[in-house]
């Protein structure tokens, strides 16, 4: 079958021919029907090496962690699907017993730093390929609604989901305010998840005209960035400030925005994984101003994720390539040249 492969640090991956895998005891091979491009896979390639980077992402693997598909074959042990029917993937692979994976939380794996991979196309093969084996407590169904689409919501969709249900106590209530900095494919969903969760006025912001349009289409105010960046957005709060902030870029300038905006007794959650910093001073936080991370989410999550998308409340925007264009989307993605999620269809549309 054909394969996007991670085959060695600061280099592209390639598309080569591997062979099929076959499920093992506990696993279920998966068609794929998506498979989401994501800037996490590129700095698996362009910027780890091994020096710097998880030892579990040395080369090489299948990439490819948002995952889709129909069920194909079921390993040994395995009941309770049928052969056909579409499922998404959670991605995160923990050791499945310890005390974190027991409430489904792999990403916290207490085993984490002896365990060979990290995830589906993060150290074990993942689905940028034809099909993709995975455990079967990874599956969540999607019933009748589309697979392709829907493979970037286990990661695009749940990792802000995650961080918005944690932030949810700062959110109740009338006249609270939400900011969204970052507005590619994860801020894209965070908004449209605010809107749905809360009553929040959501804000959202990034230097993107064509990005803040899409926003406000869903429901935001929109803020453009600048030297009055931060003033335009406690305007918007009447001066109160944002009662919880998500920074979906976490580079030193946008978790300075998000502490500088946020309300006394507010959260700032930094989901990016731009490697930013901040220093905290006790006379400019504001008063009980929370700041956290927070990586992925639980797969009891990603069902939640999944009744969202079937009831219409969220939508990927996504664009479609072919496996043999594989290469061509993460060099789009690279250039910053996709206005959505590009996601490999193996087996068309």
């Amino acid at each position: 079958m054909k394969a996007v492969v991670f085959e060695q640090y600061k280099t592209a991956p390639s598309l080569r021919d591997v062979a099929k895998p076959t499920p093992g005891p506990g696993e279920v091979l998966l068609k794929v029907a998506g498979a989401g491009a994501c800037h996490s896979d590129v700095a698996v390639f362009r910027d780890f090496d091994e020096q710097f980077g998880p030892p579990q992402l040395k080369p090489s693997f299948v990439l490819g962690h948002e995952n889709s598909g129909w069920v194909e074959e079921l390993g040994e042990g395995v009941s309770g699907f049928t052969v056909g029917d579409a499922y998404l993937v959670y991605g995160p692979a923990g050791c499945g017993h310890c005390r974190a994976c027991s409430r489904g939380q792999d990403t916290y794996c207490e085993n984490a730093a002896t365990m060979p991979y990290l995830a589906m196309g993060l150290g074990r093969d993942g689905g940028m390929a034809e099909y993709v084996v995975v455990p079967a407590r990874n599956l969540v169904p999607l019933g009748d609604a589309d697979p392709v689409a829907a493979a970037p919501l286990s990661d695009a969709a749940l990792t802000p989901y995650h961080a918005i249900k944690k932030s949810l106590p700062a959110l109740g209530g009338g006249g609270r305010f939400a900011l969204v900095i970052g507005l590619g494919g994860l801020g894209q969903i965070a908004v449209q998840i605010l809107t749905a969760l809360t009553g929040a006025t959501v804000i959202a912001t990034d230097a993107k005209q064509d990005a803040m349009d899409r926003a406000r289409a869903n429901g935001a105010i929109t803020v453009p960035g600048g030297p009055d960046q931060a003033e335009a957005i406690r305007a918007a709060t009447g001066g109160r400030g944002v009662d919880a902030v998500f920074d979906l870029v976490g580079v030193d300038a946008t978790i300075a925005l998000a502490m500088s905006v946020v309300a006394i007794r507010g959260r700032a959650t930094i989901v990016g994984i731009g490697n930013g910093t901040f220093t905290w001073n006790f006379y400019t936080a504001p008063y009980e101003a929370e700041l956290a991370n927070t990586y992925w989410g639980t797969v009891e999550e990603l069902y939640e994720v999944v009744d969202l998308y079937r009831a219409g409340k969220i939508t990927p925007e996504v664009e479609i390539f072919a496996l043999d264009d594989a290469l061509e989307a993460y060099r789009k993605l690279e250039a910053g040249e996709l206005s959505g999620r590009a996601v490999v269809a193996p087996h068309g549309r």
